[in-house]
């Protein structure tokens, strides 16, 4: 494949630190986080090797000067990693002077970065591009309109295909479909993100996405567009609807426009919380009740209305009664809603929902019920383990022990912080033994479980000032941008200067070249999840052939949906940990 780099302006430090990483030794290499490294944080590259070498120091080199600034004796080789025989963690965390440098130990030299206080700058805000391009209704990129036909009701108290105007929200992936259930989790981290770190966001869109200056910021433009949509998926308070659309929509790749799938011209259907199993091909899924999706909808408008108090009153009190209407349908019938899929297995199949239930009633200020719910999923189970179903704990972390902790005082409050402690030490207990520091499993949707899991370590340092997993927080980070064996960002052109995905599976770069700026790719999944998945076929020769392994495998190609297709819920997470990173 022909890696050319998408052209785009960024950030200042774009020009000055070209992608120019040299391999002077075949069969080894230094891996870095490719955005950089701040002054006073954790800075550590991973040199590997294909064959068993040693080394025993590296040097950091100024770039402008060539001199050596640094020097340093590595610690243990921590051995076998993927393809890997010898690998070695380099630590220059003592190191803290800005300016542009590499690494280098023997003869192989890592790519150039920065070490500055401003290398996170404007990456959230750059993120936000993929979000607005993944609107359905108006959408801002394309300047035209898609999906204003949506939809034909299913599984409802209505007839089923009683017209519903739910036209709007986001598009889930590269796919054209629409869940509730990951809309709303993309929400709350919006708002979360205009919440805790407003000055990371800028006001350059109107609330349409296209350019203007509305007195608003755009991540909180982003963040309403979403809302309102929920609001048409619960129209009333004994209503609710859980998804736009279904695999059929994977018959082919389309420009959104285009979409006819359904056999009813441009009508796709939508389909009702009922709490019931519903159709999954020749089965059904396992929907157990109404709790995980209402809960979702309750915790995101009860946040969107607190913001909201001080912009719009009006809006704040609409959304404060939806908030507490969809608590209710919560608690019509406790238990988890999964998605529908007609002729192919995969579904969003999560099994858990008092985590959602916690959220919502600590955003709703009912911390007795909000604590009842924390003690009966103290840690969200796929923390330490080794594999999970696909979508099976969601959200990835517990958010509601975070906004829970914030607002207790007393001795549950200590609860709440060694349940996240808990569970951050089951993963560093995997991590420690490899030099990636890697103790997350390469499930579909790795990338959405790292940005996660970097957040719940973020957030277990602020709660308690406890740094002892500060570098496996930091870890996680420089995996997605390019601390990883193959050397490649996981952000759709983030950063411009880098080797990010440019063959992503998705219609607007395949069919129209259409760049995804800042889409957050699905990531590596292990080999054997690779190898079971139906109709993946790689279009290009793999360019990081040399890099995949039995344990994990990561494809920059058009023909892998598992690792290379970006998702909006996955980039929305991904807008609020860059925004953390830049005023942290």
């Amino acid at each position: 494949m022909n890696r050319i780099l998408p052209v785009m302006v960024f950030i200042s430090c774009a020009v000055l630190v070209a992608f120019t990483g040299i391999e002077k030794e075949p069969g080894s290499w230094i891996r870095i986080n490719q955005l950089g490294y701040r002054n006073e944080g954790i800075k550590v590259a991973v040199w590997c090797a294909l064959d068993n070498k040693k080394i025993k120091k590296f040097d950091l080199v100024e770039v402008s000067s060539g001199k050596v600034v640094y020097s340093s004796a590595v610690g243990n080789n921590f051995g076998k990693y993927g393809p890997f025989e010898s690998t070695y963690r380099l630590d220059f965390t003592a190191f803290n002077k800005s300016g542009d440098y590499y690494l280098r130990s023997g003869k192989t030299v890592s790519p150039h970065f920065r070490i500055g206080k401003n290398v996170y700058s404007g990456s959230a805000d750059f993120c936000l591009q993929y979000m607005r391009q993944q609107r359905t209704g108006f959408n801002p990129f394309l300047k035209d309109s898609c999906h204003t036909r949506d939809g034909y009701t299913l599984y409802g108290p209505m007839p089923d295909s009683t017209y519903l105007d739910v036209v709007g929200g986001w598009h889930d992936a590269s796919d054209y479909l629409q869940y509730s259930t990951t809309s709303a989790n993309a929400i709350y981290h919006l708002l979360m993100a205009y919440r805790d770190f407003p000055a990371a966001f800028k006001d350059e869109k109107l609330s349409n996405g296209t350019d203007g200056q509305n007195g608003i910021k755009d991540v909180l433009d982003e963040a309403k567009w979403g809302l309102d949509w929920l609001l048409k998926m619960h129209p009333q308070k004994n209503w609710m609807f859980n998804q736009i659309a279904d695999d059929r929509d994977h018959i082919s790749m389309r420009i959104p426009k285009l979409d006819s799938m359904y056999g009813r011209g441009h009508e796709r259907p939508v389909y009702f919380i009922d709490g019931n199993p519903q159709q999954r091909g020749k089965g059904k899924n396992n929907t157990t009740g109404t709790s995980s999706t209402a809960a979702k909808f309750s915790s995101a408008f009860a946040l969107g209305s607190s913001i909201y108090s001080s912009i719009d009153n009006s809006y704040s009190k609409l959304l404060s009664e939806k908030s507490l209407s969809a608590y209710d349908y919560a608690n019509i019938k406790p238990g988890v809603t999964q998605t529908v899929s007609v002729r192919a297995p995969y579904i969003y199949a999560e099994e858990n929902w008092v985590d959602d239930m916690e959220l919502a009633s600590a955003v709703l200020n009912k911390l007795n019920e909000a604590y009842n719910y924390a003690r009966q999923e103290p840690m969200t189970p796929w923390l330490g383990t080794d594999t999970a179903k696909h979508y099976q704990w969601y959200p990835f972390i517990n958010l509601g022990h975070y906004e829970l902790a914030k607002l207790l005082s007393d001795s549950r409050r200590d609860t709440i912080k060694a349940y996240y402690q808990e569970g951050i030490r089951r993963v560093h207990e995997k991590a420690k033994q490899n030099a990636f520091n890697r103790g997350v499993p390469f499930i579909w949707c790795s990338n959405n479980l790292t940005t996660s899991f970097a957040i719940q370590c973020g957030w277990y340092r602020k709660l308690t000032h406890d740094r002892q997993f500060e570098a496996l927080e930091q870890a996680n980070i420089d995996w997605l941008f390019g601390c990883n064996p193959w050397g490649a960002s996981m952000v759709y052109g983030l950063p411009s200067w880098g080797d990010t995905p440019v063959d992503p599976h998705s219609a607007f770069t395949h069919l129209k070249n259409y760049p995804i700026n800042g889409g957050l790719v699905d990531g590596p999944v292990y080999g054997t999840i690779y190898n079971s998945l139906i109709g993946i076929k790689l279009n290009d020769p793999d360019e990081y052939a040399g890099f995949q392994s039995s344990l994990v495998v990561y494809h920059d190609d058009y023909g892998d949906y598992s690792t290379n297709e970006p998702t909006m819920d996955g980039t929305a997470s991904l807008i609020y940990l860059l925004a953390s990173m830049e005023e942290d």
